[in-house]
């Protein structure tokens, strides 16, 4: 896309660029936020102008075509904003990548249009696929135990690489907290006493996580005997530090998830966000209300947090066609 957002019309530049301005320091979202809107606004505008987008269907000549009629932004309208996504489908694009795609769209066109860059806001009449909506992975509760079992054993001996990462563990299956929430926080972040730890989620949102004694007692164990043995001069403020020193990064993460996940029999292929995933359905299961599962995930609405619930109850219907004598019809 960068090849396409140079070759677009120098004011249409300007105005993504703007709104490149918009994402980060009005709304506040982070750097993968902005460049994935700013990848849809582009490829948008791309076909609007008749550049080389895959999936862009040509003229009679076989040459893409220009639709903003000389107008720049202002040419997108309702018809230009089906196409494209017409456009997109052909070329075999996803039904979730679609439905983000108009998301992002509308989004646009909402801000050009408070803007003054178009004269109607056509965002408003686009209607959009809805993706579906897959059940995450999780882990049972009993893989979640071995799973910290494990590397609780390997950070009994002390060293400081095993200590960071079963703090780490014990701390995103505790809360729950995304993984670059994770990254960035900071050993002031966490109050031990308190069992609680002040994250900055998407938006530049704040919000006081808790953790049971388990993650305490990791921190504690990391914060004494692994973050000094790798914490340099130059060393940020970080809670959790690479083995240089630096701040331990979303990739690293990922990492050790898999590697401890693969210590545990049975345990689905998953990240962070599995563990994530994991501590919203036993939360939940264990009594916790939506609200409250919605307040602890950080997340902007309910809807967001209710796909949990259809994870638990097709949980508790694989339990019952496993376990109930009257699960399956007489004789099957």
């Amino acid at each position: 896309m960068h090849r396409v957002r140079a070759e677009l019309p120098e004011p249409v530049q300007q105005v993504v660029a703007d709104y490149e301005r918009h994402l980060a320091l009005e709304r506040g979202l982070s750097e993968h936020t902005v460049r994935a809107y700013i990848g849809d606004v582009v490829s948008l505008l791309g076909f609007l102008h008749g550049l080389a987008v895959v999936g862009q269907e040509g003229g009679e000549d076989g040459q893409p075509t220009d639709r903003s009629g000389g107008r720049g932004v202002g040419g997108l309208d309702l018809t230009v904003l089906r196409a494209w996504l017409a456009a997109l489908r052909s070329a075999g694009t996803g039904r979730t990548t679609l439905a983000r795609r108009s998301a992002a769209a509308r989004t646009f066109t909402g801000w050009a249009h408070r803007r003054g860059h178009l004269p109607v806001d056509p965002g408003i009449r686009l209607a959009a696929p809805r993706p579906r909506r897959v059940l995450p992975s999780v882990l049972r509760q009993d893989q979640a135990a071995d799973l910290m079992r494990a590397s609780g054993s390997g950070a009994a001996e002390r060293d400081a690489v095993a200590l960071r990462d079963h703090a780490l563990l014990e701390l995103l299956y505790a809360t729950g907290v995304r993984v670059s929430e994770l990254s960035g926080l900071d050993v002031d972040d966490v109050d031990l006493g308190r069992r609680v730890v002040v994250v900055l989620g998407k938006g530049a949102k704040e919000r006081t996580v808790p953790f049971g004694q388990p993650a305490e007692l990791a921190l504690r164990e990391w914060l004494a005997h692994g973050r000094p043995a790798l914490a340099r001069p130059t060393s940020p403020p970080a809670l959790f530090l690479g083995a240089r020193g630096a701040r331990f990064q979303p990739s690293s993460v990922r990492r050790i998830v898999h590697e401890a996940l693969g210590a545990v029999p049975g345990a689905p292929v998953m990240g962070p966000h599995g563990l994530r995933h994991s501590a919203a359905t036993h939360l939940l299961e264990g009594g916790a209300d939506l609200r409250s599962v919605q307040e602890l995930l950080g997340h902007a609405t309910l809807a967001t947090t209710q796909l949990y619930t259809h994870v638990t109850v097709e949980r508790l219907k694989a339990i019952h066609d496993r376990a109930h004598p009257r699960s399956q019809p007489p004789g099957g």
